[in-house]
């Protein structure tokens, strides 16, 4: 069936079948003016922090995405097919998303009709309204120049590659999808590039082909995955592969210029082998890492396959690896629970491999840092338990491994190990919040931890002494 017309409003490009002019305008009123409507799904899911991430109504099951992206022109062009389940009756729903121009979208290979509203809102209304229950699929195609985010999403190689990096929201710069931690699912990846260029991704890599001037490679995530934590890279790489002790295969791409980090990467299986004495068997079934010649501001924990920049050393990889288990098999509910991911990822890397496998003594680290921040009011500014849209990265950092060793001091080492990884344990591929951590830690003593968590968590201001150090 034919588009019948295209028309502009507010800006925004819709494209509208026959008598679903009416219904695609009644649904933007619904979503502007957010008025109360049963039968559409909220564009937004109230997140303390980011409130308009992520879409009501629904649930992804799987992305399946296809793309062709030509180097040299930065255009890109995708096809991204969603199966998801709805949870209510649906006449229409969002996906996020902010990449190039969508050209036609289907919802159980009917078209539908769309319009692009918000700062990353894909609004459809389906043909058909969806049942509450039953699974359906959207599929989304789209084309256009690829714009560069710097390191919030589709980022520029200095190589003339390109590659994803960015958190919260870098996955909407390249596929639709409902973007919110609250929504994990599996993940197929088909990209097509010049036959000169290689392509890394997250999971195993299924297929590598070079036919006619393409090379065809196809990346499968098996493990349920968030929007942020997948990523594509495209460059003339070089590859190091290892194979664990299990068998679990390990690839790792490393930019020209960067080619001189591999020697990070050779460290990699035993990394995995000390994180799994700490938390437990490694949660996916690929491993590696992906070194780009761009600088970025920070690396990130990509599932199975973390990105990092020329300046990356070997504690980075430590607490990028340290997220497989903290971050991204266990995802936070909502980013005020950030803790979780990078509190534990810095110990790990700044104190537990120090200690463990370098003979560093840590309880004098800590002492130190203590001492040095001690008149520093603005290194306690911000709370480590809910530190505020737009700061969620900076305390979890420098004082998430002071909290989390004063909790092991406090604990015992026995107890302290034993409840993180139970912890971990009981929420691995699902999501965690630090209220249900706080409230597991304290099943796991006789102590009253009450005053402890909420001077090391909700205060911004150093803990009094008596929090700092063992009970006597």
């Amino acid at each position: 069936m034919p588009w019948s017309t295209v028309v502009r409003r507010g800006g925004a490009r819709m494209r509208w079948f026959g008598s679903a002019a009416a219904a695609m305008a009644s649904v933007l009123v619904a979503f502007g003016a957010a008025a109360a409507d049963s039968f559409v799904g909220a564009p937004g899911l109230g997140d303390p922090y980011y409130p308009t991430d992520g879409n009501g109504g629904y649930h992804v099951r799987h992305y399946d995405l296809a793309l062709d992206y030509d180097p040299p022109s930065h255009r890109l062009t995708g096809t991204a097919r969603i199966d998801a389940a709805a949870d209510q009756a649906l006449s229409a729903f969002s996906l996020d998303y902010a990449g190039p121009e969508v050209r036609m979208v289907s919802v159980n290979n009917l078209p539908a009709t769309f319009d692009r509203n918000g700062a990353h809102k894909l609004t459809i209304v389906p043909a058909l309204a969806l049942l509450p229950g039953l699974p359906f699929s959207v599929t989304v195609d789209y084309s256009g120049t690829a714009a560069d985010t710097h390191g919030d999403g589709w980022t520029y190689a200095n190589s003339g590659g390109a590659f994803v990096d960015g958190e919260p929201h870098g996955a909407t710069s390249w596929y639709p999808l409902n973007d919110t931690p609250l929504n994990k699912a599996t993940f197929t990846l088909h990209a097509r590039v010049p036959a000169e260029w290689s392509v890394i991704a997250n999971g195993v890599n299924t297929e590598n082909t070079v036919l006619d001037g393409i090379r065809r490679s196809t990346w499968e995530t098996h493990q349920p995955t968030l929007g942020y934590l997948t990523t594509v890279a495209i460059d003339k790489f070089e590859f190091l592969e290892q194979r664990r002790a299990d068998g679990t295969p390990l690839l790792s791409a490393f930019a020209p210029a960067v080619r001189q980090l591999r020697e990070i990467e050779l460290r990699l299986p035993e990394a995995l082998d000390f994180l799994e004495s700490l938390y437990g068997p490694y949660p996916f079934d690929a491993a590696g890492g992906i070194y780009v010649d761009t600088d970025l501001k920070a690396a990130l924990e990509t599932q199975t396959r973390p990105v990092y920049a020329p300046w990356a050393d070997l504690g980075t990889m430590v607490h990028e690896m340290t997220h497989q288990w903290w971050g991204d098999s266990m995802s936070v509910r909502q980013w005020s629970d950030i803790c979780l991911n990078e509190c534990f990822a810095s110990y790990t890397a700044d104190y537990l491999w120090p200690e463990r496998k370098e003979g560093r003594d840590v309880d004098a680290d800590y002492r130190a840092s203590l001492d040095e921040h001690r008149d520093d009011q603005e290194f306690w500014d911000i709370a480590l338990g809910d530190p505020g849209p737009g700061h969620e990265f900076s305390s979890v950092y420098t004082r998430g491994p002071l909290f989390l060793h004063a909790l092991r001091l406090r604990l015992g080492d026995t107890v302290f190990f034993s409840a993180i990884r139970d912890f971990y344990t009981a929420h691995v591929y699902g999501n965690a919040s630090l209220p249900e951590f706080r409230a597991f830690i304290q099943t796991r003593t006789a102590q009253d931890l009450g005053g402890f968590l909420a001077a090391w968590l909700d205060r911004a201001s150093m803990p009094p002494e008596e929090f700092l150090f063992p009970p006597r």
